[in-house]
């Protein structure tokens, strides 16, 4: 008599994934499995899954971290199913709250893979995620241009030097640089202090300006639909537009609001215990950078855009940090609906 096998065997493989090697849990869908260590190599994965788990289906895990999607991207292309999991979202139980190796890390990936409790993180493509390495650049200058400029004015400080009330704000103008450049000390050591200071404020402001420059320019030219609608509406600029498209990747993946919301983070946070409920402010997971720059361009719609005007006019008295996250979901809300619908905002039509 002849026999079928029913269906195809499983198999589940939890990676920790480092960057000299990799530890890693295989576990069938009827077996514990075993856990072993190699080098960093997904063909080489591969290899001892052909050897080893001939005909199996195979799916895979691993934690989102510095070594990025290119391992996913060979997993997907050897036909396995991949997931790249955020690390918060792993369920850990009684001592492995207290206990981390990589060993164990990786049989909990690989059983909770098993389990079907995991769910994969975003995955940008290669386009967008070489798109964000700029974006992220960017941001990498921002901090280094603001903390040159502390570090200037905290020396004219230091040494009692009163900046010109003219110049005295955070616009340094070509007059203030000037300035700077023709200030005398007493002593050439503090000038030399400040001339090394003053060459590296003028890189890090010209490299700023190139990179945003060249973020712009790849968006209007890759993703120009996306960029006019976001540009449309009032309070989101160039670079906030770019962040989106670059940190947030095509909009339309968003089910809902709800959805959206929660991603960015302007979503409030919830802790219930038995039948006392009450909200935290605004949830800690976040995209960070991307819910600051969603509250900064709340403050521009608001001197902008009559209907948003009105609205932020409704909450005066209360707190306005409060306030400006309720203007920022709006804000939210609107973004989403303009990429969705793409039909470019009109200023002062009520939503």
């Amino acid at each position: 008599m002849k026999t079928e096998q029913a269906a195809r065997p499983k198999l589940f493989i939890g990676i920790d994934i480092h960057k000299r090697s990799w530890k890693i849990h295989c576990s069938t869908d009827i077996s514990g499995g075993k856990t072993f260590s190699m080098s960093p190599s997904p063909k080489g994965l591969k290899d001892c899954v052909d050897k080893y788990f001939p005909e199996h289906e195979v799916a895979t895990a691993y934690e989102a971290g510095c070594c990025g999607y290119h391992a996913h991207r060979c997993f997907e292309s050897y036909g396995w199913r991949s997931l790249v999991v955020n690390p918060a979202d792993m369920h850990r139980k009684g001592k492995e709250k207290h206990t981390k190796t990589a060993r164990i890390d990786a049989q909990l990936i690989a059983r909770e893979l098993k389990d079907g409790r995991l769910d994969g993180i975003h995955v940008p493509d290669m386009e967008r995620e070489q798109l964000r390495s700029l974006f992220r650049r960017r941001n990498d200058l921002v901090k280094d241009y603001r903390r040159i400029k502390s570090l200037i004015k905290s020396q004219l400080l230091y040494y009692g030097v009163t900046v010109p009330e003219e110049f005295d704000n955070s616009h340094w103008s070509h007059g203030f640089r000037h300035w700077l450049d023709a200030l005398e000390f007493e002593y050439s050591p503090a000038r030399a202090t400040l001339d090394s200071r003053m060459r590296q404020f003028r890189f890090v402001d010209q490299d700023l300006r190139d990179i945003s420059t060249q973020l712009r320019r790849f968006c209007k030219t890759y993703y120009k639909k996306d960029y006019k609608l976001l540009r449309s509406i009032p309070g989101i600029g160039g670079i906030v537009a770019c962040g989106i498209l670059c940190g947030l990747g095509d909009l339309r993946r968003f089910r809902s609001l709800k959805h959206f919301s929660g991603s960015v983070g302007l979503a409030p946070g919830i802790h219930q215990s038995g039948d006392t409920l009450r909200t935290t402010g605004m949830t800690r997971r976040a995209h960070r950078l991307i819910r600051s720059y969603f509250i900064e361009a709340s403050w521009q719609a608001i001197r902008t855009d009559p209907v948003m005007q009105a609205y932020y006019r409704t909450h005066l008295g209360k707190n306005v940090k409060s306030v400006i996250v309720k203007v920022a979901r709006k804000l939210l809300s609107r973004t989403l609906a303009v990429i969705k619908t793409e039909v470019p905002y009109t200023i002062g039509v009520v939503e």
